[in-house]
């Protein structure tokens, strides 16, 4: 690839406020959407802003290294969705968008997560999968309306701790992670090509909850042979 043609994709296409509010869009429950996905912005445009009443706000498949701050002045969406992009963290001025439920940051280079996000109270969604991820903040726990998360081809090598403390939590997907597996006593990594997934009990069958039960007590009797004694869990990280 040509130097020049390097930097310029690099730097990513400018987007005027004019073009801004023509990718704003009615969907089909009455929300208002800004949808600035496939535009090749390398940065999030300061003149959104005034855009900042919208209910979703969609900035996925782009270039985006970092969010801005200011993300907190748009309050009142419910959608936010970033997946694909280039980002290493994000602010933590994420916290305040309290209207939050969806929030989808797949496909990214996050090797961790603020604290604030345990603030999202309404969130029901959340989105973690192709990232570096190797452990959650346990603030995470205090999303109490969470019933779905994401966390597929990351680096975890143990199911979070925190997850436990989340009552509504329907669905966790743990695809493709380096599961240590307790039982193997040269503690090798083994990586989850199949698909793994927690789920409530209330949501199985009588035979699937017994097969689980039964499953689990062996697994349970093996670890506690091989391990009678483990440490304490890390408060901050699960």
């Amino acid at each position: 690839m040509a130097k020049g043609k390097k930097s310029a994709q690099s730097k990513g296409k400018t987007i005027t406020l004019k073009v801004a509010q023509n990718c704003v869009e009615l969907t089909l429950d009455s929300k208002r959407r800004l949808d600035l996905s496939f535009k090749e912005i390398a940065t999030v445009p300061k003149c959104i802003q005034k855009l900042c009443e919208m209910d979703e706000l969609d900035l996925s498949r782009n270039l985006i290294k970092k969010i801005p701050d200011f993300i907190d002045r748009f309050i009142s969406i419910s959608v936010l969705d970033l997946h694909s992009n280039y980002l290493e963290q994000l602010p933590v001025t994420i916290g305040r968008l309290q209207n939050l439920q969806v929030l989808n940051l797949c496909n990214n280079r996050l090797t961790s997560l603020p604290n604030e996000l345990g603030l999202l109270k309404k969130l029901h969604t959340l989105n973690l999968g192709l990232n570096q991820l190797e452990a959650l903040p346990s603030s995470i726990g205090a999303l109490k309306e969470l019933r779905n998360i994401g966390l597929s081809d990351n680096l975890f090598t143990r199911v979070p701790a925190c997850l436990s403390r989340l009552n509504k939590l329907e669905k966790v997907n743990l695809d493709r992670n380096p599961i240590v597996t307790e039982e193997t006593p040269s503690h090798e990594s083994v990586m989850i090509t199949e698909r793994l997934y927690l789920v409530k009990e209330s949501i199985l069958c009588d035979d699937c909850l017994n097969k689980c039960q039964t499953e689990r007590k062996m697994l349970e009797d093996v670890v506690s042979s091989l391990h009678p004694e483990h440490g304490p869990q890390s408060e901050r990280h699960c």
